[in-house]
């Protein structure tokens, strides 16, 4: 199994809310097989070096996306984008930061690190699952992924 077979999302978010409505709009479209979600950064940290809950995930497989809130209790997202993004094993991951702020620290640095995509969560609940469907299709059906080979061995 590939590191992009089974259009796995990593979906790290703490808001309830935000959680469930996000949720439901990838599977409205049906697109990804599976969506994991991390409530922390520490979760999805773990999740990526196969630790507590994640520990029995298959070596080999990665997630095909990352949706990444910022404002995460633990390890903030910027934290989890820079250790995913400093690591030969997930560097090669899209990751789109999916937050509410506002604040253009958090985008400056969310760029720097290898973003590939930020976006700020939008109020409307239609405008909101719109924007969760374009980045769906965008990242998961549009998209080329890298080929195996850029993935490292963890």
């Amino acid at each position: 199994m590939g590191p992009n077979s089974g259009l796995e999302i990593l979906l790290v978010e703490d808001n309830p809310d935000d959680l469930e409505l996000t949720l439901h709009a990838l599977r409205s479209d049906n697109v990804a097989n599976r969506i994991e979600v991390a409530r922390d950064g520490e979760e999805a940290l773990d999740y990526f070096y196969r630790r507590g809950r994640f520990v029995g995930r298959p070596k080999g497989s990665q997630p095909s996306l990352v949706l990444l809130d910022l404002k995460l209790p633990k390890v903030d997202g910027i934290e989890v984008l820079q250790v995913i993004k400093n690591d030969p094993a997930t560097r090669a991951i899209p990751v789109v930061v999916l937050t509410s702020s506002k604040e253009e620290i958090d985008m400056v640095m969310s760029y720097q690190l290898g973003v590939n995509s930020y976006i700020q969560k939008p109020v409307d609940f239609k405008q909101f699952r719109e924007t969760v469907k374009q980045l769906d299709l965008y990242w998961l059906v549009i998209n080329q992924p890298p080929p195996a080979k850029a993935y490292g061995d963890k």
